[in-house]
């Protein structure tokens, strides 16, 4: 899961640094460091070895990243579908409602 939310998130904002990766996967600098040296060695994504700017070290989906995360998006979805038609119609807003405020505590 810490690869495909790397992933995503690279795809969104590509360029951020891995401080940001971590925060924004709920992992410590530490374990973001191996998830990212296994995407580098898997091709996944790039990394430079020297900042240009300050320290941050830009991270980016290379085109095979970018293949992985949408064969990835495919099967994530379908887990998605199962557990959302699994909540009752009625309940649905609800859920997702909890769910925002939980992810907004997590930020903070």
């Amino acid at each position: 899961m810490p690869q495909y939310s790397c992933l995503e998130l690279l795809d969104e904002r590509p360029g951020i640094s891995g401080a940001e990766l971590a925060r924004s996967t709920f992992v410590t600098r530490q374990s973001l460091a191996v998830v990212l040296r296994g995407l580098q060695e898997a091709g996944l994504v790039t990394r430079p070895a020297v900042a240009e700017h300050g320290r941050a070290l830009p991270v980016h989906l290379t085109a095979a990243g970018s293949e992985r995360l949408a064969a990835a998006r495919g099967a994530v979805y379908a887990v998605e579908r199962r557990m959302i038609e699994s909540v009752p119609a009625r309940r649905l807003n609800a859920l997702l409602t909890d769910l925002d405020r939980m992810a907004t505590a997590l930020g903070s």
